[in-house]
């Protein structure tokens, strides 16, 4: 505790860096994801190969692919971008199913509505399918999230300055202390993102909130007994 207190200025500068390394390819690959999670969702043959080669992708350790990318991106290895755009690729490789699978939560009632009202593909995407496959979106979201802040201190081994700067430094020497302040801290940000990602989930979706409500004060309304079933009920 004394060593964190000692070092307040530096672990919160790594903690910063961890948090931009991580929520950046989360941005980026939603952004990436929602098309292309739309394109495998409508064109069925398309769907198994996004699928497929999302779930190879996600299988490449993290290690070799922050090696490999230097090369193919003709980046420094010790520069972000690296990071960054390795993790973006992790987060794609995760949302495409997630995408596809919030779409595929949807009512087939709701579009064939949307669609006899006029709506075209595009606008009914936007103001119709996306805003009722939050909750499952968001539920891929958060796992990402957690998955990002976890790998992100990899990038550490290749020299890039995030939490993980801590566990290496305390590996080296051998100082407990630094890696179990290195842990807290990550788990903290994995924290704090899942609350961010929950509450921001339920101001972008508030009917969900008022169909809670309104099921919680349903009142209980009891059956009626027709007359015959009550006699024979008492009768031996």
């Amino acid at each position: 505790m004394q060593w964190f207190l000692d070092n307040v200025p530096f672990v919160a500068e790594l903690a910063w860096l961890h948090l931009y390394q991580s929520v950046l390819p989360l941005l980026l690959g939603l952004a990436v994801s929602l098309p292309l999670g739309w394109l495998a969702w409508r064109v069925r043959p398309v769907r198994g190969v996004v699928l497929s080669v999302s779930s190879v992708l996600y299988t490449i350790p993290s290690l070799a692919l922050f090696v490999i990318l230097p090369v193919v991106l003709g980046t420094q290895i010790l520069d972000t971008a690296n990071l960054i755009v390795a993790l973006t690729l992790y987060a794609v490789a995760l949302l495409v199913r997630s995408v596809v699978d919030a779409l595929n939560s949807i009512d087939d009632g709701v579009r064939q509505s949307a669609q006899a009202l006029g709506y075209r593909p595009l606008r009914r995407f936007l103001t119709v399918e996306l805003p009722l496959a939050l909750p499952v979106l968001f539920a891929g979201l958060r796992v990402v999230s957690v998955s990002n802040i976890s790998l992100a201190s990899v990038g550490a081994v290749i020299g890039i300055r995030n939490l993980g700067v801590l566990f290496t430094d305390g590996l080296v020497r051998s100082f407990l202390a630094e890696i179990l302040v290195g842990i807290i801290m990550t788990l903290v940000l994995a924290l704090v993102m899942d609350a961010v990602l929950v509450l921001t989930e339920r101001l972008l979706t508030p009917w969900l909130r008022h169909n809670r409500g309104r099921q919680a004060v349903r009142p209980f309304r009891a059956r009626p007994v027709r007359p015959d079933a009550a006699e024979a009920a008492v009768l031996p």
